[in-house]
C-alpha cells in the first residue's frame, strides 16, 4: 500500500504542476487573435426529424394610396377641358385647346408671363376627357429660370398624387399611374406611346426636361400618364 500511495501522490503533483505551467491569459496580453479572423462560425444546426420548417412570414404591405379628391368623376360625357387642378401644386389652371402645328406636332401654350401658368389640351388627337379610349394630351411649359408650371410639376407631381379635369361635361379624376423621361425626339417624332389613341382612356401630359440647350430647346421630355378614377 505504500508503494502505491507514493505512485498516487506523484502523478497528481506532476498533473498539478504541468496545469500551472500552461499559460494564463491576461487582459495586457493583447488580442487574442492576431490574424484578425476572428472566432470560427459555428455550423448549422442539423434539421431535426419529424418537425415541420419555420412559417415564412413576408412583409408587411406598403401603405395604401391616398383617397381621391372628394366630389370626383361627375362628367357624363366627353369634354374639352378648360382648368386643371393638380392636387398639392395648383388649383384652376387655365386650360387653352389648341390644334397643331405645320408639321403636326401639339400646340403649346402662349409663350408669356401668363402662359407660364398656364396648360395646352391638344385638339389634333381627337381623344378627349371621357371619351372610352386613348389618351387627352397636355402639355406645359419649362422655363429656365424655374418659375413655370412645367418646373412645378417636374419637382412635385409623383406616382400615385391626383389630377382633376374640368370641362363644360363635369370633371373627371385621375391618379398619376407612370411618370418617365425620354429623349426629347421620342416625343417629337410622333411614335411615343404620349400619342396612345387605341388604348385605355388616360390623360397624358408632356414637359420640356433634361438640359435646355438653346430657347425652346430640351434634351429630354418628362411624361405623366394618369388614369381615371371611377
Amino acid at each position: 500500500m505504500g508503494r502505491w500511495r507514493l505512485v498516487t501522490v506523484g502523478a497528481l503533483t506532476a498533473a498539478l504542476a504541468f496545469t500551472y505551467a500552461l499559460p494564463v491569459a491576461r487582459a495586457d496580453d493583447g488580442p487574442p487573435d492576431p490574424i484578425g479572423i476572428g472566432p470560427l462560425p459555428l455550423p448549422p444546426l442539423p434539421p431535426i426529424p419529424g418537425l415541420p420548417p419555420l412559417p415564412f412570414f413576408p412583409p408587411p404591405p406598403g401603405p395604401p394610396p391616398p383617397p381621391p379628391p372628394s366630389g370626383c368623376s361627375t362628367a357624363a360625357r366627353p369634354f374639352v377641358p378648360d382648368t386643371v387642378d393638380l392636387t398639392g401644386i395648383a388649383d384652376d389652371v387655365q386650360v387653352v385647346a389648341v390644334g397643331r402645328d405645320s408639321q403636326n406636332r401639339p400646340g403649346a401654350p402662349p409663350i408669356s408671363h401668363a402662359g407660364k401658368y398656364m396648360m395646352a389640351f391638344d385638339l389634333g388627337s381627337g381623344v378627349k376627357p371621357g371619351d372610352p379610349h386613348g389618351n387627352s394630351l397636355f402639355n406645359a411649359h419649362t422655363w429656365p429660370d424655374g418659375s413655370a408650371l412645367g418646373n412645378e410639376m417636374l419637382d412635385r407631381l409623383h406616382s400615385g398624387d391626383h389630377i382633376v379635369v374640368h370641362g363644360s361635361g363635369g370633371r373627371i379624376c385621375y391618379r398619376v399611374t407612370d411618370r418617365v423621361e425620354v429623349p426629347a425626339e421620342a416625343v417629337s417624332n410622333g411614335r411615343s406611346r404620349y400619342f396612345e389613341t387605341a388604348g385605355p382612356p388616360q390623360i397624358a401630359i408632356a414637359v420640356c426636361s433634361g438640359r435646355r440647350i438653346g430657347p425652346g430647346h430640351w434634351t429630354k421630355r418628362t411624361l405623366w400618364f394618369a388614369a381615371p378614377v371611377r
